[in-house]
C-alpha cells in the first residue's frame, strides 16, 4: 500500500470514530438558519394582550385577512400573563356599558369554569359597595385558551415569539419587518393596529409618544398559603404584614348562598409586590422589572416565614411577568383629558365606554383615587386612537392618547377591549372604503360595532 493511500484510509477511519453513531430514525440536524418569508395581510395587530385579542377577532370576523404578532407565548396580556384575572368593569350604574367580543370572551370563560357573576343590578357607591365588587373573575389559563381558539376560528394568523424591528409606509402600504425564533418575516399590510401597550409599533413607525418622567409602579402578582390566618397572633407580627396575610386567605363563600351581597365571586384573591419604575417597553427594561419583582417576592416569603404561625407558609403561585401600568402613550388627534373623563364627555366620534375611578398608583405605595359621580360614564373617541400625522394606523389599549390621570382609569381591561373592537372595525371599514381610519363615516362604523355586539355611546 502506498503511503498516500494509507494516510487517506487512516483519515477516513478517524472520521468514522468521531462521527455520531446514528440509530434507526435519527438524522443530523442542519446548521441553524433563519427562515425568511414574505407575508401579505390586510390588517396587522401588534400585541396579543387585552386589546389585541379583541381587535384580531373583530377584524377576522368582519372578513379582513388578519395577522397577529405577539412577543410572548400566549394571548391575554394583563389578564393572563400579568395575572390580573378579573377584567373589568363592564357595568355602571345598574346597566351594561361594555359588551361585544370582550364580554363574549369573558362570559365563555365564566361559563366553562362554572364561575359566579356579581350582582350587577346593585349600584355601587363610594361608602358601601366599591367599584371592584363588579369585577368578573376568570380562570386565566382558560381565558388564554379561549382567546386563542376564537382568534383561530376568525381566521387570524397568530405569530408568537415575534416582534417588529422596522415599520415603513410607502405607496399606501405598510412594510413591517419582524424577528422571532428562527424567523425573519416581512409583512405587507394595509392597516396596523398597535396593541402593544407601550406604543412600540407607533414609535418604530416614527410617531411622537408621550410619557411621564416617573411612571407608576408595576405589580408582581402571587398567591401564598400554608397558614391559618384566624389562628395567628397578630400582636407578634408587624402591622404592615397584617393586610397582606389576611387578603390572601379570603374566600367569599357567602356569594354562593346569596349573590345579593355583591361580593367578589368565590376565589382566592391575589397578592402583589410593587415593582417601582416597571417598564416593559424594551427587552432590557422588561427583564429588569421581572428580576426585581421576583427578588422582592423572594425576600417577602423569607420574611413572612419568620413570623409565629407562618413558619410553613408556602408560595402557591406566581406570575411569569410583572404587570406594568404605565409606559408610553401616543400623541393623538385628540387627547382625552382628566376633565373629559370625570365629566363623562360624549364626543361625536365616541365609540366605546370606560368606567373606572381615576386610579394613580404612586411609588410611595399609596393610591390616588377619584370616583365618578352618579350616572357618569366616560367615553373614548376614535381620534384618541389615531396618532397625529398618520395614515392607516391605529392604537388600542393603554397607549391611547390621554393625559396621565385619564389614562390611569382608561387602562383597565374592559375599556381596552372596547377600544380594540372599535379600532378593528375602523380599520376594516377604512380598507373597504379606501380611506384612512380618521375619514371613516361614523354612522357606518357605529353600525358595524353594534352588529358585533358593541355598545356605542349615544350623545
Amino acid at each position: 500500500m502506498k503511503r498516500r493511500e494509507m494516510i487517506a484510509r487512516m483519515g477516513a477511519i478517524s472520521v468514522g470514530l468521531t462521527a455520531p453513531q446514528l440509530t434507526k430514525g435519527e438524522m443530523l440536524a442542519a446548521p441553524y438558519t433563519i427562515k425568511k418569508q414574505k407575508i401579505e395581510t390586510e390588517i396587522l395587530i401588534v400585541g396579543g394582550g387585552t386589546a389585541g385579542v379583541v381587535a384580531a377577532i373583530q377584524a377576522g370576523r368582519a372578513g379582513a385577512k388578519t395577522t397577529l404578532i405577539e412577543s410572548g407565548s400566549q394571548l391575554g396580556g394583563t389578564t393572563t400573563t400579568g395575572g390580573v384575572s378579573f377584567p373589568g368593569i363592564f357595568h355602571a350604574w345598574g346597566k351594561q356599558i361594555i359588551g361585544g367580543i370582550g364580554w363574549e370572551l369573558v362570559m365563555d370563560a365564566v361559563k366553562l369554569n362554572d364561575d359566579i357573576l356579581p350582582n350587577f343590578s346593585i349600584i355601587p357607591n363610594n361608602d358601601t359597595i366599591r367599584h371592584w365588587r363588579h369585577q368578573v373573575t376568570v380562570n386565566k389559563a382558560l381565558y388564554a385558551l379561549l382567546a386563542e381558539e376564537k382568534c383561530l376560528d376568525a381566521g387570524v394568523g397568530i405569530h408568537y415569539y415575534e416582534t417588529p424591528t422596522t415599520i415603513n409606509f410607502t405607496n399606501g402600504k405598510w412594510t413591517v419587518k419582524t424577528v422571532g425564533k428562527g424567523v425573519a418575516n416581512e409583512i405587507i399590510c394595509d392597516q396596523i393596529i398597535d396593541c402593544s401597550g407601550n406604543a412600540a409599533a407607533a414609535s418604530i413607525a416614527g410617531f411622537d409618544l408621550l410619557r411621564e418622567k416617573d411612571t407608576q409602579p408595576g405589580s408582581f402578582i402571587f398567591r401564598i398559603g400554608g397558614y391559618d390566618f384566624e389562628s395567628l397572633d397578630l400582636s407578634k407580627i408587624p402591622q404592615e404584614y397584617h393586610g397582606r396575610l389576611r387578603q390572601n386567605m379570603l374566600i367569599n363563600e357567602d356569594v354562593k348562598v346569596d349573590s345579593s351581597v355583591n361580593n367578589f365571586p368565590p376565589t382566592v384573591p391575589y397578592n402583589y409586590v410593587y415593582v417601582h419604575g416597571a417598564d416593559s417597553s424594551t427587552a432590557e427594561l422588561h427583564t429588569k422589572a421581572n428580576i426585581e419583582g421576583r427578588a422582592s417576592l423572594l425576600n417577602l416569603i423569607r420574611k413572612l416565614r419568620t413570623f409565629p404561625g407562618c413558619e410553613k407558609l408556602k408560595l402557591m403561585d406566581a406570575q411569569t411577568e410583572t404587570a406594568v401600568r404605565e409606559t408610553y402613550r401616543i400623541d393623538g388627534l385628540y387627547k382625552v383629558t382628566h376633565e373629559d373623563y370625570v365629566s363623562g364627555k360624549v364626543f361625536p366620534d365616541s365609540l366605546s365606554y370606560s368606567f373606572y375611578p381615576i386610579d394613580l398608583h404612586r411609588d410611595g405605595e399609596s393610591i390616588y383615587q377619584e370616583f365618578l359621580k352618579e350616572d357618569i360614564v366616560a367615553t373614548i373617541p376614535l381620534r384618541a386612537l389615531i396618532p397625529k400625522n398618520s395614515q392607516n394606523f391605529l392604537v388600542a389599549g393603554r397607549c391611547l392618547s390621554s393625559d396621565r390621570l385619564a389614562n390611569s382609569a382608561l387602562r383597565v381591561q374592559a375599556s381596552c377591549m372596547g377600544m380594540g373592537q372599535a379600532a378593528a372595525a375602523a380599520a376594516v371599514l377604512a380598507i373597504k372604503l379606501k380611506v384612512t381610519p380618521a375619514k371613516v363615516p361614523l354612522d357606518e362604523l357605529k353600525n358595524m360595532l353594534k352588529m358585533h355586539g358593541g355598545i356605542v355611546p349615544e350623545a
